[in-house]
């Protein structure tokens, strides 16, 4: 089968590599849509935990059941589904928790066993999801949308009604979005890039241009402020366009070595939360809910779908300008 591969550290090449054999307890999935995140390029230069090289990598994808082994019930070749890429040990504290996607020795499909930048993939069956007709581009959406749903799981219970999201990225799109179906009023995506904006608002967000005036009105107004760039200089004003007894989220993955500072009086004062979450945590049918509550449309955060060679040029470093999520179609 043809694979992306990550030979070694800092290095990507499309090969053939051997068809995954089904063993029992899982089935091999043909794979027909694979997102491209920058978790990939982090395990690809070592920065995102332990890599095992050689490594096929490929976390978002979806596709049809090719094979199925030994005790595996509930699944038909030729299904359609999508994929839980995590793989936690059940054993820690974390996980007697609930708490997978905390696990201490946490792994997954495409960061440390093989996933989906290949044709074929094997995984556990209890990690298929069906999606019944969904197209395969939105249904590899779910795991990023898992994502986005478990950064909001802290907010139950709260009151949002005005959130303020700064970066209109695939991640901060699937924020917004996920926000709207959960009942937000007002969703402000905030972004330099005008035609990313654009793109918000015909998804039905709003579209707030980075620095200016309408971006002031929501100083200390919004009930959730969200960093959705990764960028230290953006998460560290998060805090002035919280409203009191508001609540800000660090959703997007800085640098290890930053710091920023923050005010533990204001914090006390104003009764602010603060929050980051990590993955998902096992709710790709939530997310997957979610996809179809918001619609066909929500497939336009695809911006380019793309052969294994493609992707693994831009992996190399050649990104096409005005991309927002990529994707491997076979």
């Amino acid at each position: 089968m043809k694979a992306i591969v990550f030979p070694q550290k800092d290095w990507v090449e499309v090969t053939e590599a051997a068809d995954p054999v089904v063993a029992p307890g899982k089935v091999v999935v043909r794979v027909r849509a694979s997102g491209l995140c920058h978790t990939d390029l982090d395990v690809m230069h070592s920065n995102y935990g332990p890599s095992a090289f050689p490594l096929i990598p490929g976390h978002e994808f979806a596709g049809e059941v090719a094979a199925i082994g030994s005790g595996v019930t509930g699944l038909a070749e030729g299904d359609r589904v999508v994929i839980d890429p995590n793989l936690e040990c059940g054993e820690c504290a974390a996980c007697l928790r609930g708490w997978a996607h905390l696990c201490e020795t946490l792994g997954a499909y495409g960061v440390s066993t093989d996933g989906g930048f290949a044709d074929y993939c094997a995984v556990r069956a209890d990690r298929v999801h069906p999606i019944g007709d969904m197209p395969f581009d939105i249904a590899a959406l779910a795991e990023p949308m898992g994502c986005a749903l478990n950064a909001l799981s802290p907010l139950e219970g709260r009151i949002v009604e005005r959130a303020v999201i700064f970066g209109t990225g695939p991640m901060g799109l699937l924020l917004g979005l996920a926000l709207r179906v959960l009942g937000a009023a007002e969703v402000n995506m905030v972004d330099l890039d005008p035609g990313r904006l654009d793109l918000a608002r015909g998804l039905g967000l709003s579209g707030v241009a980075s620095g200016s005036g309408a971006l002031a009105v929501h100083e200390r107004s919004c009930d959730l402020a969200v960093d959705a760039t990764g960028v230290p200089a953006v998460a560290a004003r998060l805090l002035h366009y919280v409203a009191n007894g508001g609540a800000a989220l660090f959703f997007g993955v800085c640098p290890q070595d930053a710091r920023i500072e923050i005010s533990p009086f204001e914090v006390f004062r104003r009764q602010l939360a603060l929050f980051g979450t990590h993955s998902l945590n096992h709710n790709i049918p939530a997310a997957l809910d979610t996809l179809a509550a918001i619609g066909p449309r929500v497939a336009e955060v695809v911006t380019h779908r793309m052969t294994a060679e493609d992707v693994a040029a831009v992996m190399a470093g050649h990104k096409p300008p005005g991309s927002l999520k990529i994707q491997m179609f076979t």
